[in-house]
Parts: structure tokens; sequence; C-alpha cells
């Protein structure tokens, strides 16, 4: 049976003020939602803290699990704060810890699953000795910090690599790309072996979010 890829809206494109009730839309359609957590300093943005994360979690409790990504320069303190205020998946950038694998650790010890991000031109190859202990790996197809960016061509070859690594060391973390995906080029990350696309924009900016979901997913409708 071919593998059925993963979509997780990221809220960040959404507008705030009609967010429960876009999530109430989507409920059934994704089984994951995507929290960006921005600080000002790792990324030129700011976006929001763990009390909208614990609202979220409180109002959806079993409809949605909350992929928390942070692009923040102090992943280890946000981490432990996220992981107590509904986060399920805690995603950290490699560029930011000095200490991958204790953080890695730490978050699986407060009993959350534990992904780890890589910017566009930051290479996956040199954490592949830690790799083996994570849930997610993150592949940014944007420079981070903004939503409605494009896509960066590249990063298909970018997950290919990272897909014949994970399958020829029998792994089973999920592979992630986050930023500028759309249906044409949601087909060539599946196809390159990504099983979690992130949409922002081409969800929450849609007119029909369900319908936007179904394209990313590629299932049979009319994407044009």
């Amino acid at each position: 049976m071919e593998e059925k890829v993963k979509i997780a809206p990221s809220i960040l494109a959404a507008d705030f003020l009609s967010l429960g009730k876009v999530l109430s839309l989507i409920c059934g359609e994704v089984e994951l939602l995507h929290l960006d957590i921005m600080d000002g300093h790792f990324v030129p943005n700011l976006s929001f803290g763990p009390k909208l994360a614990s609202d979220i979690k409180k109002r959806f409790t079993s409809e949605f699990l909350l992929e928390v990504h942070l692009m923040v320069e102090h992943p280890s303190y946000w981490a432990e704060i996220f992981a107590r205020n509904g986060g399920d998946i805690i995603v950290f950038h490699w560029e930011a810890e000095r200490h991958p694998l204790r953080l890695i650790r730490k978050i699986r010890d407060l009993g959350k699953k534990a992904g780890i991000a890589f910017n566009p031109a930051t290479l996956w190859e040199n954490a592949e000795l830690i790799l083996s202990e994570v849930d997610y790996v993150l592949i940014m197809s944007v420079d981070p910090g903004f939503s409605g960016q494009s896509f960066i061509p590249w990063i298909v070859s970018k997950v290919r690599r990272l897909r014949e690594f994970r399958d020829d060391r029998g792994l089973c973390f999920e592979i992630v790309v986050d930023g500028g995906v759309n249906p044409k080029n949601a087909a060539l990350l599946k196809e390159a072996g990504a099983t979690v696309l992130v949409g922002g924009a081409s969800v929450f900016c849609a007119d029909d979010p369900v319908k936007a979901i179904k394209a990313l997913r590629g299932d049979r409708i009319n994407v044009e």
C-alpha cells in the first residue's frame, strides 16, 4: 500500500481571530498541528508563547498532536516549558543547540517525541550520528522566520538523500518539510521521501482549508 503523507498545518499563517473556528473545520483531516515558536533572536520574528499551545491542547485534546517547532536561541529552556504546556513533539534547531543529544534525551524523559531541524544551508549529514535517537527530522525549505516564502527547489534532493539514509540504516523517523509547500512541490517532496508536509499559507490562506489539505496530501481532487 502506498505510504500516505501527513499534513501538519502551521498556525503561523492563520488569522488568530478565527483560529478556533478553522481548527474545528479541519478536525478529522489532519492529526498534527504545527506551532512555530519564534523569539526574535534566532529568527527575525516573534510568534506566540506556551499559553496558546496550552489553550489549543485543552480545546482539541484528542484531535491534534502539537508539533512544536522551536526557532529560538535557547531551545533547552523552551523545550521543557512547551512540553508541559501541550506540546507532543518538540523539534529544535541543530544550529541553536550546543548539546543536541542531551536535549533529545531530555525531551524523551519528559515523555515527548523529539525532533531536530535544519536550515536550508545546513547539512543534515553533520548530525547523522544522532539521527537514530530522534522521532522527527525537519528540513526547512525556506529560511526560517516568516510565513509565505517561496520554496527552495534544491531541497527536494536534500530530502531524497535523507530518505535514502533513513531507509539504508533501518531507521523510522518522520521526514518533515517546512516552508513554501504547495500542491505542486508536495508531489515532488512525497516522491523524494518526505512523510510530513507543513502547510502554512497554502492551508490557512485558502478559501477552503479542507480542500487545500487534501490537495497537499494528493487526494483525488481538482487542485487548479
